[in-house]
Parts: C-alpha cells; sequence; structure tokens
C-alpha cells in the first residue's frame, strides 16, 4: 500500500482512537496552541453518548488527580462514582481471606469504581470544552485508518476515505487488537489465557460493605466490584466479573436472566443472598498484550496499545493514564523550550518511563494469573500457603494498600 501525499492535510499530532486514553491525551495539551486531530471510525453519537459495555474501572488516588485536572472528574455524576473500601482475595471454597483494608491506606478510601463508558462520556465533554476556548482540537468520526507511514522529517496518516494527514507526531490510543501499531510494524507478545470474562450489573441481598473481592474458584473467577445502591430499587448493586471458557460463556450469556441470576447466586455459593441482574451482559476475550516498543520514528503508543493489561490487578486504565501524563508531559516540556516535541530522544524517554511502570505489574500479573487458575493439587495448596502468608505479613499489605490508593 502507498500512501497518497496529493494534497496532506496537516496537524502537529494525530491521535488514533477516541477512546478514554486518546481523548484524555488530546484534552491534556489543549492549552499548548498544538493542532491536534483525533481519528476514530466509531460513529459520533457512539463517542458522544457511549453505550454502558460492563467494565467498572477501578481508580487510584493519582488516577483520579488526573480526572481532576483534566476536568473529568465533576463531569461524572456523584452516583456513578463507587467507593473501595476494603479488598477481599478468597481462594476456593474456603472463607478465609486476604485482607487489604483502607485502615492500612493514608486515604479514606483505597479507590474509586467508575463505568467505562462514564470516564467516556466525560473525557469527550471535556475536549469539547476545551475546543470552547481553543479549537485546536478536531475530532474525526467514522473514519478508519489504512497506513501510516514516518520518517525523520513528518508523518503521514491514510485514511479510508482517501485523504492523507500530514503530522509531526502519530499517537496510537486504539485498543490492544487494533491495527497502527503493526501499521508500524512494532510487533507484540501476546499472551491468551484461553478464558473469557463476563461481565454485568447484579443487586443482591446482602452487603457489600464496599470490599471488592477476587476469588479464585476451582474452574473459575469471580470478581466482586461495590457500587452504590440501586438509583431505582436502593438494593445493594455490584459488578459482577466471572471468568471460564469461552463456551461456558457464550452459554451464560443466552439464559434468561432469571436462570442466569440463580447460577451466579450458586457460584457465589450464595455469600450475598438472593441476586438479580440489572443490566445487560458483556463479554471479553482475556489476552494480555506487550509490544516490544511503545515508540518509532514519530510515532508513540498510550493507553491499551501500549499496555493490554489482564484485569486481575484492575491497572488497565490507570496504566493508560499514566503513560498519557508522561507522554503529554514531554510534549509540553519540549514546546516550552521551543523544541521539536517528537524527536527520538524525546520518545525514548517516555518509552523507559513507562516501561519502569508497567513491566513488573505486567509479569507479576500473569503469574498470578497462572497460579491462582491452575487446578490441580500442588496449585491449590500453593495458592493456600501464599494467601495465608500474605494476610500475616503487615509490611506487605500496607505495601499492596498504598500502591492502590496512591496510584502509579
Amino acid at each position: 500500500m502507498t500512501i497518497d501525499e496529493g494534497n496532506p492535510v496537516k496537524a502537529d499530532i494525530v491521535v488514533v482512537g477516541a477512546g478514554p486514553a486518546g481523548l484524555c491525551f488530546a484534552r491534556s495539551l489543549a492549552e499548548t496552541g498544538l493542532k491536534i486531530v483525533v481519528v476514530d471510525q466509531q460513529r459520533d453519537e457512539e463517542i458522544r453518548n457511549p453505550e454502558f459495555d460492563g467494565r467498572e474501572i477501578a481508580l487510584t488516588h493519582k488516577s483520579v488527580g488526573v480526572l481532576n485536572r483534566l476536568g473529568l472528574w465533576e463531569r461524572i455524576e456523584s452516583q456513578a462514582k463507587s467507593r473501595l473500601l476494603d479488598a477481599r482475595v478468597y481462594n476456593g471454597k474456603s472463607s478465609y481471606a486476604l485482607e487489604i483494608g483502607r485502615e492500612l491506606s493514608p486515604h479514606e478510601e483505597l479507590g474509586w469504581l467508575v463505568a467505562n463508558h462514564q470516564i467516556r462520556k466525560a473525557a469527550f465533554e471535556a475536549v469539547q470544552c476545551a475546543r470552547k476556548d481553543a479549537a485546536n482540537i478536531e475530532i474525526r468520526t467514522s473514519e478508519r485508518v489504512i497506513g501510516v507511514k514516518s520518517d525523520d522529517d513528518c508523518a503521514t496518516v491514510q485514511l479510508e476515505n482517501g485523504e492523507s494527514i500530514a503530522t509531526r507526531l502519530i499517537v496510537a490510543a486504539d485498543s490492544r487488537f487494533f491495527a497502527t501499531r503493526r501499521m508500524m510494524g512494532i510487533s507484540a507478545h501476546m499472551r491468551d489465557f484461553g478464558k473469557t470474562m463476563l461481565v454485568c450489573g447484579m443487586t443482591h441481598e446482602k452487603p457489600h460493605h464496599h470490599a471488592a473481592w477476587e476469588w479464585f474458584g476451582y474452574g473459575q473467577t469471580l470478581a466482586l466490584l461495590p457500587m452504590n445502591p440501586h438509583p431505582e430499587s436502593g438494593a445493594f448493586q455490584s459488578s459482577v466479573v466471572l471468568t471460564l471458557t469461552g463456551r461456558e460463556i457464550e452459554r451464560l450469556k443466552q439464559t434468561d436472566a432469571h436462570t442466569f441470576a440463580s447460577e451466579i447466586e450458586r457460584r457465589f455459593d450464595h455469600r450475598l443472598g438472593n441476586m438479580a441482574l440489572v443490566t445487560t451482559r458483556h463479554a471479553y476475550p482475556l489476552v494480555g498484550v506487550y509490544p516490544e516498543r511503545f515508540v518509532a520514528t514519530r510515532f508513540a503508543a498510550v493507553g491499551d496499545a501500549a499496555v493490554g493489561m489482564h484485569p486481575v490487578t484492575a491497572h488497565g486504565f490507570n496504566f493508560g493514564l499514566s503513560g498519557v501524563e508522561s507522554l503529554a508531559g514531554a510534549i509540553r516540556e519540549a514546546c516550552l523550550a521551543g523544541r521539536d516535541f517528537a524527536t527520538d530522544a524525546i520518545l525514548r524517554r517516555y518509552e523507559h518511563k513507562h516501561r519502569l511502570k508497567t513491566r513488573p505489574l505486567y509479569l507479576i500479573t500473569g503469574m498470578i494469573a497462572s497460579i491462582y487458575t491452575r487446578d490441580h493439587l500442588p496449585a491449590r495448596l500453593a495458592r493456600d500457603v501464599l494467601l495465608r502468608a500474605g494476610e500475616r505479613l503487615h509490611p506487605f499489605k500496607r505495601g499492596v494498600a498504598a500502591y492502590l490508593a496512591g496510584g502509579l
């Protein structure tokens, strides 16, 4: 494929992907005066008013601080922000749990839980507000990128409609599975865990006390993310996450709401009492992705395009915001100094910083997922020993609490 360079549109930065990472990145540079074009294949209405997709995002206090600075946090209704006070890790049928409590945190809570579609909507609104003061951000919807290329002087993005955009920097902020990074010739380590995650909202009879559960059962993994009471019924409400084989998840998606609720009650050993499905159900394959590089000539990846985390540690979006802050900060610093913000040296510094933050937890997450999803006897025994040892090691628990609360 060749890129048509007949009459390219010029921009300082082209962001591929109008998800929360891409929009937050554009918003963070709104005051620089740089011309930023955000391109996404979704329709305008899908970006403006995203639908519920089942995913609840666990935010650290540092991430909440970033959202505050970018003007997102104030745009999310209080009802949609749920406090995370404690975290519990269970193994098998045992009621014993490793507990990470708020008393170990320097804050009143470990973090916050907010639905992904609420963050996406707030990000779009924040960008729209910024555009009123500085009309240097353009969002192009229903546009698919079919080619990218770059050299020492400039980069070019080719759209499916035949138009090309000449730019100083391309930022990939699409998903871990999209092609922008591959178009730049960057390979990635992909780990398919062979399982599928089902997520939905459910009400339940017994309280959750705003504690998150991670329950490594035998043959399944369950998670409970505490939400605020249901706005209509006032019932206790949580986001339920169930990990099974793809075939089992598909079967559960097809069952009627009553049958589904009964099965989830059973899988939770009736610890939450009667349960009822109150949202749509959504399924996502569990695949971890870590690229060999985050940058290339006049190109950088942020968000899921940079690091696609397994959800067991719930740090994917926090990493995304961290990368956005790091790259945007480097660009602002270069602009203030009157330097080219897309040089190899600047991009490599961003890559080094982001790799130091993300690589250790990415590897640890893979190890945890492996140990706690194996069901043969030695693995079961090892899981129980590790859990009980972690519960007794108070410095370890305080470190985990500080990490969860303080962020990256």
